[in-house]
């Protein structure tokens, strides 16, 4: 009797497991699902009744919309997304995620749809002014990110002064108590963060010696029909007005 109770136990796992994967809109029509990591404000933030807010959720709504497509947005962390991605879970990912040419082995992404680059984060009365007086400094970075990969660059794979964390406030937090010297970040979410903090507590350095970056929506490769999608709504919010009304909602008007 237990064996029979064990087994149909285990069929009704199986089929929970199978169909989370498969969501489906009210209207029946299936949603396609993305990841993204929700602790990167302006772009995306987990508010308290477990919504996703912010400038990639916008867009990723506006370019669904235009696309015809029914989504759903999932908050599975940094490295969880790209996992989601490989194992089958989700269907894209959107978390301000640079395309460069690693990424690009891995995964399709759409055209761009946002220019960046990576800064320094530092307190206010550091004398950090380049990416060369970072030399021998403690540097937290968000794991397997662009503020990782330009550590890396410049200083090499096995520089021992680098920290990587899960999140990004965890990076902030630990400059905060000195366990680190400086952040490299993404401009956006370092101007953010300089907003709720302070600017007479931290300071924000930027180097020329940085390249500009573009973020891409990211789907797995072979998902060509997805992409086209993707691509289509982009240009249509971008044609209409829609990317900019979101865009400056954000950060203002483009200079």
């Amino acid at each position: 009797m237990k064996k029979i109770w064990w087994l149909s136990l285990s069929a009704i796992l199986i089929l929970s497991l199978a169909l989370s994967g498969c969501a489906s809109s009210d209207d029946g029509k299936k949603k396609i699902v993305f990841g993204t990591d929700a602790a990167f404000p302006p772009f995306e933030k987990l508010e308290g009744d477990g919504k996703i807010t912010g400038f990639d959720a916008d867009i990723l709504q506006a370019v669904a919309k235009a696309s015809g497509l029914q989504i759903e947005l999932q908050h599975l962390g940094w490295e969880g997304m790209f996992a989601g991605i490989e194992r089958g879970k989700v269907d894209g990912a959107i978390a301000a995620i640079t395309m460069d040419e690693n990424r690009k082995k891995k995964y399709n992404f759409t055209d761009s749809y946002f220019e960046a680059t990576q800064v320094i984060l530092v307190p206010s009365q550091s004398s950090i002014q380049s990416l060369k007086d970072l030399q021998g400094k403690k540097i937290g970075v968000l794991s397997a990110s662009s503020g990782e990969l330009v550590v890396h660059k410049h200083f090499g794979k096995t520089y021992e002064g680098l920290k990587g964390y899960e999140d990004f406030p965890s990076t902030v937090e630990d400059m905060t108590f000195g366990r680190t010297d400086a952040v490299v970040a993404d401009n956006a979410v370092a101007m953010e963060y300089l907003k709720k903090i302070g600017s007479d507590k931290f300071k924000i350095i930027e180097d020329p010696q940085v390249e500009k970056e573009q973020y891409g929506i990211l789907v797995k490769k072979g998902n060509d029909e997805l992409l086209k999608q993707l691509n289509d709504g982009l240009a249509k919010i971008k044609a209409d007005g829609t990317y900019d009304q979101i865009y400056e909602k954000y950060f203002g008007k483009k200079k």
